[in-house]
């Protein structure tokens, strides 16, 4: 069982990569976080965009053994799954990742993946790499992957959408990273939101909105940075990060979003608020 994890985050942004100079701190590419331990396999949650810069990181490193994983994918919007054309590491003999995430409707993981990783929309198709990519549907439900124990509960967004609860030994994190805040009651979290998050040491969320752009896209299926305030409290967990952040957000909004949390958490049971850019590691220790 491991006494730390490293919760590195490569890409913070929601609904499209939006690099530029204002948002150069935080960086402008879509969700990507891996969880690693010593001995034992990464597992990513999400592959937006910034997968691309994890895979950099694998290629850098000397001798490196063929890449193996497992990914987690929330849901199959194109800010979570477009990065894995460019995760170079796959595209290497022996190298494997497992993809779990939710079936839509009558199309699966795997159809859907190769529905939009194949011409004309992108010049080959997944069975094209010389890794493999195998695929797996999973939905409400608990599963073992190596060390950790990962519980998956169907979470309101728009479109069928996964959370993540990971146990990896005696440290926890929740991920989830697009969350419909509800209309009219700011204090009703979803049941299966509460049991993910609950007493976890980092509870990555859903923080795209102010709540003046809730008030005009209440439907887009996000939730504001006080709604994410409001989750961590009633799930007294012991970091909350801001994450999925709404690409017109610049640096210095950001900045401001994190200082309203971190006065506004005083009080509410949340041990710290953060807002993690890319590149940055959260490390969790046992207690």
């Amino acid at each position: 069982m491991t006494d730390s994890l490293d919760v590195r985050f490569y890409g913070v942004r929601g609904s499209t990569p939006c690099p530029c100079d204002a948002n150069k701190r935080y960086g402008g590419n879509t969700s990507c976080v891996v969880l690693e331990a010593d001995g034992a396999d990464p597992i990513l949650l999400d592959m937006g965009t910034g997968l691309r810069y994890f895979g950099m990181e694998i290629d850098r490193e000397p001798a490196t053994p063929p890449f193996r994983g497992t990914a987690l994918v929330s849901h199959l919007h194109w800010d979570h799954v477009q990065g894995l054309p460019f995760f170079s590491p796959i595209n290497r003999s022996g190298a494997h990742l497992d993809v779990f995430g939710p079936a839509d409707g009558n199309r699966s993981m795997k159809a859907a993946f190769a529905s939009f990783m194949n011409p004309p929309y992108f010049p080959i198709c997944i069975d094209d790499l010389a890794g493999n990519v195998a695929f797996h549907d999973v939905c409400d439900g608990t599963m073992s992957i190596g060390p950790a124990v990962v519980t998956t509960r169907k979470v309101p967004h728009v479109g069928v959408t996964n959370g993540y609860r990971i146990d990896w030994g005696s440290v926890s994190v929740a991920y989830i990273s697009d969350h419909q805040q509800p209309v009219d009651d700011p204090h009703c979290v979803d049941e299966a939101v509460l049991e993910l998050a609950d007493g976890v040491d980092l509870l990555i969320h859903d923080a795209q909105f102010t709540a003046e752009e809730f008030a005009q896209r209440s439907d887009w299926g996000h939730s504001t940075v006080a709604y994410a305030l409001e989750v961590a409290h009633q799930a007294s967990v012991s970091e909350l990060a801001l994450f999925h952040h709404d690409p017109s957000h610049c640096d210095e909004t950001v900045d401001g979003l994190l200082a309203w949390a971190s006065d506004a958490a005083d009080g509410m049971d949340i041990g710290r608020v953060s807002a993690p850019a890319e590149g940055q590691t959260v490390k969790l220790v046992a207690a």
